[in-house]
């Protein structure tokens, strides 16, 4: 069963979002083309098409690392089918969060491979879907942690330490040690008694193996997850694949500070318009950093460059690029520029604050000569079970309305439940003590002045008394329907648990151990492609 939810109703969906996909007129000028509209798709298709690309070096890199990984056959398969100049890809990605990451995370997974197989049907060509997985990411702080929910429904967290002062480094390079095992066993006892749970452990811990990396280990793990459904996952931080984007890293060097005053302008347009720029950048700022052990970032001076405490001439800086790629690596701006000088791709599956910065790229994407692609907001979705989903329904309550943390919500529900002739009963004595006592208050002056205080103070103390005892009844409701009470904590914990929305905060490895494998198949049916609906889904 699914429910689906207007996302402007929720108050964390910006504007150009909701625009997106309800007014795309209004955003059209910072996109390739309106995902809603089959024309689109074919445009964007043949663009896709006609760009030159090193195709057989990518289905290359592909085929080593899915062989390292041991990716199933038919992620082989379609990695394969890119060495065709008539294939197109469905992008999308992430950083390498623990374990998996957030639920979103297999929303934008399942997302482009539902929107693949749509193009294949639709426009009848060979379409794959491709996860890249941000691995030149440096936050380790983001990527260190996986929540899950214990049997109590509360979220409980586990981590890999802390790097204390340790100097920003791609989270690639990170090798998994003796402390995973501590947090494979944590999360094991965490995650509650079912079926599914002595599998999924195993199929986690050969994923996340001490000697094994980061983000190697967070795509062997979306490998055991999707692979079978035919997804691409690539590590985009392979030194292998750089010499296929060093004339764009050439290019960024030669002409600095371009790309970052090309999208400057963007969000100065989008910010005129009403919208919001999600990337603002600095005058002498680069949108490429460099790896050398750390990742830093690249800055103009005085006509050359400056990494760190070192300095280089502007022609070796460019040349190290051509000749030594792997040195280098996009920032947030350059990103789709190398994933989309790589890949065909035709469109790339974005998370709602993802639209506001790639909105700002169309200048950069022509100052490259690379096809922008369309964009498609990820499927979003709130899981619940049954009794969640009845009592939601039973009591017609939004689903926002369970977002905050205090019992506002279900004081008004509980209100609701409440006989009216209670109700009116309490209005009509605060309309009558205000009549009456408001009367009071004015004939006393007449008699002595100093008593039209006395009598307003009466008149606020039995208002008050009044709204005691209302709240008093609230109470006497409370107690008398705890069974409403506790299933409107239960819909809560699992729909915004600790006040956040659940797909941001739970990983879905927590829905893995509940569902079984049965999760992905039930989700891939329940998640319609539809712009502009969040659904509420039981499994």
């Amino acid at each position: 069963m699914r429910i689906p939810v207007d996302v402007r109703r929720f108050p964390w969906i910006r504007r150009l979002a909701a625009d997106y996909a309800y007014d795309f007129r209004s955003v059209a000028p910072f996109f390739s083309g309106d995902p809603a509209d089959r024309t689109a798709w074919a445009n964007a298709i043949a663009r896709t098409q006609q760009h030159d690309r090193r195709r057989d070096a990518i289905a290359a890199v592909l085929a080593t690392q899915q062989e390292r990984r041991g990716a199933p056959a038919r992620a082989r398969d379609a990695a394969r089918l890119l060495a065709d100049r008539s294939t197109v890809a469905v992008v999308t990605g992430q950083q390498a969060g623990l374990f998996g990451g957030p639920l979103f995370t297999l929303f934008k997974a399942l997302t482009a491979i539902k929107l693949a197989e749509q193009v294949s049907r639709d426009h009848h060509v060979p379409a794959v879907a491709v996860f890249w997985i941000d691995a030149e990411d440096h936050d380790w702080e983001e990527v260190r942690s996986c929540t899950v929910f214990d049997e109590a429904l509360t979220p409980r967290s586990v981590s890999l330490p802390a790097r204390p002062g340790a100097e920003p480094a791609p989270v690639a390079t990170i090798t998994l040690d003796q402390t995973v095992l501590a947090a494979l066993d944590e999360i094991e006892q965490l995650l509650p008694p079912t079926e599914f749970r002595a599998p999924l452990m195993e199929s986690l811990r050969r994923a996340y193996a001490p000697g094994v990396g980061m983000a190697d280990a967070f795509g062997r793990w979306m490998e055991s997850v999707l692979g079978d459904r035919g997804l691409i996952v690539y590590d985009s931080s392979d030194a292998a694949s750089k010499p296929l984007v060093s004339q764009v890293f050439a290019r960024e060097l030669s002409m600095p500070g371009t790309t970052v005053k090309l999208a400057a302008l963007a969000g100065s347009d989008l910010t005129a318009r009403g919208y919001h720029a999600q990337v603002h950048g600095n005058d002498e700022g680069l949108a490429l950093f460099h790896l050398d052990g750390g990742r830093r970032a690249i800055r103009q001076q005085d006509g050359g460059f400056v990494v760190g405490d070192q300095q280089f001439a502007a022609p070796a800086l460019v040349e190290q690029a051509t000749s030594q790629p792997a040195g280098f690596s996009p920032n947030v701006l350059l990103r789709p520029i190398v994933q989309d000088t790589i890949f065909p791709t035709i469109c790339y599956v974005a998370g709602p604050n993802e639209l506001a910065y790639l909105g700002q790229l169309r200048g950069v994407y022509e100052h490259f000569g690379v096809p922008m692609p369309l964009f498609y907001p990820r499927g979003t979705a709130t899981i619940l079970d049954s009794a969640a989903l009845r009592f939601l329904t039973k009591y017609k309550l939004p689903l926002e309305a369970l977002q905050a943390q205090d019992e506002a919500a279900l004081n008004e529900l509980l209100r609701t439940q409440i006989p009216p002739v209670v109700e009116e009963s309490f209005t009509e004595a605060e309309k009558a003590i205000e009549a009456q006592m408001s009367r009071v208050v004015q004939a006393m002056p007449a008699l002595d002045p100093t008593l039209e205080g006395a009598a307003r103070s009466t008149l606020e103390r039995m208002q008050r008394d009044l709204q005691n005892l209302h709240g008093k009844m609230i109470q006497a409701a409370k107690r008398r329907d705890e069974t409403l009470r506790r299933q409107f904590i239960h819909a809560r914990a699992l729909a915004f648990p600790g006040g956040h929305a659940q797909e941001r905060t739970i990983g879905f490895l927590s829905f893995l151990n509940q569902y079984g494998p049965a999760l992905v198949h039930r989700l891939d049916e329940e998640l319609p492609l539809d712009l502009g609906r969040h659904w509420i889904v039981t499994i």
